[in-house]
């Protein structure tokens, strides 16, 4: 049994987000490329962005904190604090309206 602190989590990589040349910072939480489902905490600040990519199986983003746009095409879905985004299955791209940490959940097909 393991416990984590998102919140804690989610105020150090958005710490580490504000100061980086990237804007961004992540952890994988639970899993990771070897396991079925793999939880990574992404902190994004205001204005930055995970370019378009694929799907890499089924996929959520919790909000954290902050506000966020995930888009696939011509349709798009923003979230804030509290929101579960169900990542469709397609190229999409999650952008950060405002300094934002989500939580991805992902269930690797095959």
């Amino acid at each position: 049994m393991q416990k984590s602190s998102l919140a804690d989590l989610a105020a150090r990589h958005l710490d580490t987000a504000r100061g980086s040349a990237s804007g961004r910072s992540a952890e994988t939480v639970i899993g990771g490329h070897t396991h079925t489902l793999r939880q990574t905490l992404i902190a994004l600040r205001a204005g930055e962005a995970l370019d378009e990519h694929e799907n890499p199986g089924e996929a959520t983003v919790h909000v954290l904190t902050g506000r966020v746009r995930l888009a696939s095409g011509d349709t798009s879905c923003e979230g804030g604090a509290g929101d579960l985004l169900t990542v469709p299955d397609a190229r999409h791209s999650l952008a950060a309206l405002e300094d934002a940490a989500v939580l991805l959940t992902v269930a690797k097909l095959g």
